[in-house]
């Protein structure tokens, strides 16, 4: 018997040991940034120092314009009546709006492709979302609820 069939069966085998690791590898690195840019963030893990300067960014998404811009600043005076007031909104409210607007289960002309223009520009994602929610509910606004407050 040769040692050729013997030889060939070893390198073959060594060989797609070798691609296995190696795609391995690389579906692990294609997991990692797909966790980074999905990682689970809640509405209250947000920081509203943060948030206060996603709001003012005027590269923020496609129109030039910042979140201030249209909803005021702190999102308590809006420069038109049909705008939001966004401050003192609620913070889970202001986080899964935001998100609807992105994934298209919520749609306005202008804000809709403002957060998808942010977010395929890579400025905004779940954590600036949620510290744009957090920034937002801080803030004094004329808001109240059932109760008065």
């Amino acid at each position: 018997m040769t040692k050729r069939p013997l030889a060939i069966a070893l390198t073959l085998i060594l060989s797609l040991g070798i691609a296995a690791c190696s795609q391995g590898e690389s579906e692990h690195a294609g997991a990692e940034a797909h966790k980074a840019k999905f990682e689970h963030v809640t509405a209250y893990d947000g920081d509203a120092a943060r948030g206060e300067k996603i709001a003012a960014d005027k590269k923020l998404g496609t129109t030039g314009q910042a979140c201030i811009d249209c909803h005021g600043i702190g999102g308590a005076k809006p420069i038109d009546v049909t705008y939001p007031v966004l401050a003192g909104q609620y913070q889970d409210y202001l986080f899964h709006s935001i998100q609807q607007y992105r994934d298209g289960g919520r749609e306005h002309a202008l804000m809709t492709n403002q957060i998808k223009g942010a977010v395929e520009a890579g400025r905004l994602d779940n954590q600036g979302i949620a510290d744009l929610a957090a920034y937002f509910a801080k803030q004094q606004g004329p808001l109240g609820d059932l109760h008065g407050r």
